[in-house]
């Protein structure tokens, strides 16, 4: 074996009401005046609003900032980060999607250093520590709550990301209560997105080790049992409370075996298309599994029975072929759209979208089979047309 490295969050509170008892973590972390970062869609429906009142009851006085929008941009950070140092904070919550917990992973080390935030890009250039830090994740997809990344929007079609183990939180806080709201399509996207961390996780070509690979079977058992009824019953507080845990087992998964092709591919389609990060996967997935079948069968077929919900004789192949078949069909079933025709790509752009994927080496290199521009051009021509 191997030697590897494993890195996670310090603590992580599962149960539905937890976020309701913030009060205790922020006594444990040293806050008193934390600044609480979300976005207008969660305030507009209430969601945040207990929350806030739970900490104002218990003695604290947080800072709401309310601004975060999907793939934030930096300005977005550095308003957030200008609004805690003007108020004096002494740590950081956030409750919402991963774009809020990107940004509050960021502005807790922006809060604590010296360093602009042009100088934390890229892998380990954080160089000081951060605020006290917890995040409360509102969605069962991204797993931002236990990676050491964050993903800022440096541009009209780019985003670079932030990563460090400072990033970790001091606690991740899932309440499935905070998720039962969730649109059904909302839903469907974020849950594929956490089944992407996981199968991603297990054939990951570097770091992939025993514990990620236990931790993305297991999230991958979660998130394939439940995301049916996920998106059907919305109200299922059961299968809401398995999206979540599933979520965040297949974030720690990948925070320590790395995604690749299938995120290499889906961040031109956000970038260009501004289609959420969740259905970008969604649309390369299947096109990309196939292209990768070659070199990661025999790990695929690892991956099989559990998705398809049943033990599966033949080969490899077979088993990997019958793993596709069974992605597509559940694709199809909460409903996304098949294809990259069906989503509003442009067949046109799919030369531009290919180039733009090269760009995302940090990703692709992590890849069980090397991807070249000729083969990404594949990939999505596959994905334009691809059978549902």
């Amino acid at each position: 074996m191997q030697g590897f490295e494993f890195n996670t969050v310090r603590q992580i509170i599962n149960g539905c009401g937890s976020a309701l008892q913030l009060a205790s973590q922020c006594r444990h972390q040293g806050m008193r005046r934390p600044l609480l970062v979300t976005d207008p869609g969660l305030m507009a429906i209430g969601l945040v609003q207990p929350v806030i009142a739970a900490l104002e009851q218990a003695g604290f006085a947080p800072v709401v900032f309310d601004q975060v929008r999907e793939d934030p941009p930096e300005a977005t950070v550095l308003t957030a980060a200008d609004l805690g140092r003007s108020q004096g904070v002494d740590g950081v919550i956030a409750v919402g999607g991963g774009s809020s917990m990107d940004v509050a992973k960021v502005v807790a080390v922006l809060l604590a250093g010296q360093q602009a935030l042009s100088q934390l890009y890229g892998v380990g250039n954080v160089t000081g520590g951060r605020l006290p830090l917890v995040l409360v994740p509102t969605t069962a997809g991204t797993g931002s709550e236990v990676t050491p990344v964050a993903v800022i929007t440096t541009g009209e079609t780019t985003k670079a990301g932030v990563s460090s183990p400072v990033l970790l939180p001091d606690a991740a806080v899932l309440d499935a209560d905070l998720t039962l709201g969730l649109p059904p399509a909302v839903t469907a996207m974020t849950g594929v997105d956490a089944m992407v961390h996981a199968i991603e996780a297990y054939t990951s070509r570097h770091q992939k080790n025993p514990l990620s690979d236990n931790l993305a079977r297991q999230a991958l058992g979660l998130l394939a049992r439940n995301i049916r009824t996920a998106v059907r019953e919305g109200g299922n507080r059961e299968a809401r409370e398995n999206m979540l845990l599933g979520a965040c087992l297949a974030g720690q998964a990948f925070a320590n075996a790395p995604v690749a092709a299938v995120h290499a591919l889906a961040y031109p389609l956000g970038g260009h298309y501004h289609i959420p990060h969740g259905l970008s996967n969604s649309l390369v997935l299947p096109s990309v599994l196939e292209f990768n079948t070659p070199a990661a069968c025999e790990l695929y077929a690892e991956l099989a029975e559990i998705v398809v919900g049943e033990p599966l004789g033949g080969s490899a192949e077979s088993k990997t072929a019958a793993m596709v078949a069974a992605l597509r069909q559940l694709i199809d079933d909460v409903a996304l759209p098949a294809t990259l025709q069906a989503a509003g790509v442009d067949e046109s752009s799919l030369e531009m979208l290919a180039e733009d994927a090269m760009l995302q080496q940090r990703l692709l290199v992590n890849n069980p089979r090397d991807v070249a521009y000729e083969d990404a051009l594949a990939i999505y021509r596959a994905a334009y047309g691809a059978a549902a």
